[in-house]
């Protein structure tokens, strides 16, 4: 019997722990930046994705890219802001909280998943251990 790659359950867990805390980062920008509505550019802050992929070397995960979701964004009445056009609208972020705050227990739960499988593989490995004693 040939073993392959010993730790490539680590390898896996650990691509996964990597990705989900990009991903839990991205979200916290989002979450900072929800009233922000001059990021540059005359534009509201443009809510970011984190877009995960494949690894083909470690069968793991990595994020593959951050992108700017191009949804339209939100105008609320303001007419004493000094941001509002004529009409007394001004933009709002295209970051919608109820939404990121789920994302955020999504990658909250899969980060918490990936460290108990290296919990486990690391008791597998001690019960492998102390029965070779």
């Amino acid at each position: 019997m040939e073993v392959e790659n010993v730790f490539g359950p680590v390898d896996i867990a650990v691509s996964g722990l990597r990705a989900q805390n990009k991903r839990m980062e991205v979200i916290s920008s989002n979450v900072a930046n929800a009233q922000t509505t001059d990021a540059g550019k005359g534009e509201p802050y443009r809510r970011l994705e984190a877009v995960l992929k494949t690894d083909e070397e470690t069968g793991g995960v990595s994020i593959q890219k951050i992108v700017k979701d191009m949804s339209d964004f939100s105008r609320i009445f303001d007419p004493g802001n000094p941001e509002a056009d004529e009409e007394g609208y001004i933009q709002m972020p295209n970051v919608n909280l109820p939404i990121e705050m789920m994302n955020l227990t999504i990658a909250t739960r899969t980060y918490q998943a990936n460290a108990a499988v290296l919990k486990r593989y690391q008791q597998m490995v001690e019960t492998t251990l102390e029965l070779l004693r």
